[in-house]
């Protein structure tokens, strides 16, 4: 070290009696010289205590289209209910009209107005069709050969708005399509195969004429048990969740939640159809609405039940009484917040600096905080935008699947990537991008998920900002066969 050379120079003993015993006090005056520049940088991140309007979860508003109305919706009218926190609007068609014959052409043309106008706002549907809405109204559904038809006419629309269709509940068979008063599906039918061999076709008509990447819900546990031959314990697992099976496409709603010890019948009385529902509903779309205020809808009692039943959707229109009781008891915050996934980044540890045809490495830390995971597709890339040319983008599209970023999980996200030869020099702001898969809104930042951190949203383009950087020419090249990112 300098100083000490400097004595050895000037004061001989000084040294040799230095040599003998370094103290611990000279250490601490003369530190070691520091060490090469890290390579890696951490960041932590602040989390955001904000209720965030995120795609396919959270309240809903309900939105009913009979036969007997002309009423449709806007896309001001959904922007409206987004600028409220309202990301998803249950769409339910009552069909009374057609009991008898086909749907007209009017009348699927305003299903694709609703649709259109859905897409136009930046939401999406929680899908039902019916053909009643009152125990008065018989036939309560129409006949099965009808149905069949009827779905095939609305294939092509299923088809052409799945980017906007959250969920499609099953409807058709009953009052307010519930599946319970049914005129032509065996109405209050044993608890076996051959008694719901009728619902069957009906759920099976639907999950060919939806697109496999989305599901369809059903009214009661015992729905999907005895439609699909199966016992409570049959519930799906990590390697069968989101293969596109028809099991694994079969997801719930709940319209009485909270109102009773058994929700209005939902659970039949039997307590394994809620251990059922609860194992079940970590891998699949888990709604639906309150239907009246009761000892269960106590905020204590809620808040517990909305988490054990991995709940991500819910009416904010119905039951009122409910939805006043929640905002009485001040949980109402917690609901909006956790309803769904909620993603907090905490930290993340980045490449310091990129080098052109070198590899970037970016490690992130995140927790899911909400009461369930996204249950459609959603991508996850890693985004670079040139801070003096937001022309220049460049991304990646990683393999991790948000779908299995469960409630409560702690999540690391890895990747290394090249910065390709193209890339022009400079300043990058780096990002991480949730977007919908679907090519038609895929760029839409009300598609893209927030993260529920501090400072880090672009609303503009629909991008958490992670890190910045300066990418500059390398010196020497290292041996790296990996992906590179993609202009785009």
């Amino acid at each position: 070290m300098r100083k000490i050379s400097l004595l050895f120079l000037v004061i001989i003993p000084t040294l040799l009696l230095a040599a003998c015993s370094k103290s611990d006090k000279q250490d601490e005056i003369d530190p070691p010289a520091p060490q090469p520049t890290e390579k890696y940088e951490k960041i932590e991140y602040t989390q955001s205590d904000k209720v965030i309007v995120n795609p396919e979860r959270g309240f809903y508003t309900h939105r009913q289209y009979a036969t007997d109305d002309t009423n449709a919706l806007t896309a001001q009218f959904v922007k409206g209910y987004r600028d409220q926190g309202v990301s998803l609007i249950l769409t339910i068609y009552y069909m009374m009209d057609f009991r008898d014959k086909l749907i007209s052409a009017d009348y699927l043309q305003r299903i694709r107005t609703n649709m259109l106008a859905l897409r136009e706002g930046g939401s999406k549907s929680v899908l039902r069709f019916a053909y009643t809405h009152s125990e008065s109204q018989k036939p309560w559904d129409a006949p099965w050969n009808l149905t069949e038809q009827h779905i095939g006419q609305l294939k092509p629309i299923l088809e052409e708005f799945s980017d906007v269709i959250c969920v499609l509940e099953a409807g058709f068979v009953g009052v307010w399509g519930e599946w319970y008063y049914t005129d032509n599906y065996n109405y209050q039918p044993s608890q076996n195969i051959e008694e719901y061999a009728p619902r069957r076709q009906v759920l099976d008509a639907l999950l060919k004429a939806l697109p496999k990447e989305r599901m369809v819900s059903v009214r009661y546990p015992a729905a999907k048990l005895f439609t699909m031959g199966l016992a409570y314990t049959d519930t799906i697992t990590r390697q069968k969740a989101y293969n596109e099976s028809d099991i694994s496409r079969v997801s719930f709603h709940n319209d009485c939640f909270l109102a009773d010890s058994d929700d209005r019948g939902t659970f039949g009385g039997n307590r394994n159809y809620r251990k059922y529902w609860e194992w079940e509903s970590k891998y699949v779309a888990m709604g639906g609405e309150t239907c009246a205020k009761s000892t269960y809808s106590t905020c204590d009692n809620a808040v517990v039940d909305l988490a054990k039943y991995h709940w991500s959707y819910i009416n904010t229109d119905y039951h009122p009484a409910v939805i006043g009781q929640w905002g009485q008891e001040y949980c109402m915050d917690e609901i909006k917040k956790r309803l769904g996934y909620r993603f907090v980044l905490t930290e993340g540890v980045f490449s310091k600096t990129g080098q052109i045809g070198n590899p970037f490495e970016i490690d992130l830390q995140l927790q899911n905080i909400g009461w369930a995971a996204p249950f459609n597709p959603r991508d996850v890339e890693i985004i670079f935008v040139a801070k003096n040319d937001k022309s220049n983008k460049y991304k990646i599209k990683l393999k991790d699947d948000p779908r299995f970023w469960f409630s409560g999980d702690k999540v690391s996200i890895k990747s290394k990537f090249a910065l390709p030869e193209s890339m022009p020099t400079g300043d990058y702001d780096i990002f991480l991008n949730l977007p919908d898969p679907k090519p038609t809104i895929a760029s839409r930042p009300e598609y893209s998920i927030q993260l529920a951190n501090e400072g880090i949203w672009d609303n503009e383009r629909g991008y958490n900002k992670l890190y910045s950087a300066t990418v500059s020419k390398a010196s020497s090249k290292e041996d790296f066969s990996g992906e590179s990112l993609k202009k785009f």
